[in-house]
């Protein structure tokens, strides 16, 4: 810490009680040089290097059942219908052979492990150390502190994601021999953009943990039971309470979409449902509506094709709106906390 301290003086020579304008620095904006040391103590950790490697093979498993499922012709959808013939790419990302989950599926499920892993005592550790008291006793902004934890941390998230999706894309090519059109490439872009706000939605409440907890094992497990909540138990809740309000079998059908709407808007809250709601209807151009009641004219009258690019990103828009939107909060909460927050010498 203190090598890294001598280090940001040179940037700190040119903060002052007010902030400079940009040209007027002379040298390179503390917040730069806090987020390249963030970024550069991220990648040398052990922890992340072994999520990483537990991530890449649980992808190149799937990625094997995918091509797998492919090449035998087992998957559903391979077996018969226009649809089946285009979008080949895209299959690689949703199909599997029944050994293994798909890649979808894997980066739903392990990928906020890796906003968890690198947030979780992000703040509470230098507190700890008593380093935060000293790095903040220099001619440098708190909020600037906080902001380049967070911005280190969704810069290493967005090269992971988006490293893994080309590793996909790039095996795909090399095994199937079958390129990706560029509706089909924009689907994989936008989808690990996606991936990349639903991550760091996961870094921010791990922030928020840790700024709220002094011992980092808290607020690690705090961030892992959130976790296990919404993947696991959230669904479970929200179908017990479907069970126990569901109106009865008498009822008028206005009643029942009441239900199934109030359903819904329920297990809308949680975020690892709108980010498979919003991945899977990107990576799977059949999905024509998210919802569950369609009238049979409507049924009767729907054209038998995907959807274009553009109608699957307008389909998903409200989830995309919904995940920015609590990730935008969850960071919201963290920059309150730390701001609020008395740091003393000794703290």
């Amino acid at each position: 810490m203190a090598n890294f301290i001598e280090k940001l003086r040179p940037a700190l020579a040119g903060a002052g009680e007010r902030r400079p304008a940009a040209s007027a620095l002379r040298g390179p904006s503390p917040f730069w040089v806090m987020v390249r040391k963030e970024f550069g103590d991220h990648i040398r950790s052990w922890r992340f290097v072994i999520l990483l490697a537990i991530v890449v093979l649980a992808c190149a498993g799937s990625l094997y059942a995918s091509v797998s499922a492919l090449k035998d012709g087992q998957s559903a959808s391979a077996a018969s219908g226009e649809g089946s013939a285009s979008f080949l790419f895209l299959k690689m990302f949703t199909e599997t052979d029944g050994s293994l989950p798909g890649f979808l599926t894997f980066l739903s499920f392990l990928a906020p492990l890796i906003g968890i892993a690198l947030g979780f005592d992000s703040v509470n550790t230098e507190r700890n150390k008593g380093t935060l008291s000293r790095l903040l006793s220099q001619p440098l902004y708190r909020d600037d502190f906080l902001n380049a934890k967070f911005a280190a941390g969704l810069l290493l998230i967005a090269v992971v994601i988006f490293s893994l999706g080309f590793l996909v894309m790039g095996m795909g090519l090399f095994t199937i021999g079958y390129p990706p059109t560029p509706e089909e490439f924009w689907r994989v872009v936008v989808m690990l953009l996606i991936t990349v706000v639903y991550v760091g939605l996961w870094l921010n409440l791990s922030l928020l943990f840790s700024v709220r907890f002094r011992q980092a094992a808290t607020s690690a497990l705090c961030g892992i039971a959130l976790w296990i909540f919404f993947l696991v138990f959230y669904g479970m809740i929200v179908s017990l309470v479907g069970n126990a309000t569901s109106p009865a079998e008498t009822a008028a059908a206005s009643a029942v979409i009441r239900h199934q709407d109030w359903m819904m808007l329920l297990s809308r809250l949680s975020p690892a449902y709108l980010f498979q709601e919003a991945a899977s209807t990107l990576m799977l151009p059949d999905t024509r509506t998210l919802n569950p009641f369609i009238t049979q004219d409507q049924a009767y009258l729907a054209i038998n094709a995907p959807l274009s690019f553009g109608q699957s990103l307008l389909l998903v828009w409200p989830q995309v709106v919904a995940i920015v939107a609590e990730t935008t909060v969850s960071f919201a909460a963290a920059y309150v906390a730390f701001m609020r927050q008395e740091i003393r010498s000794r703290s």
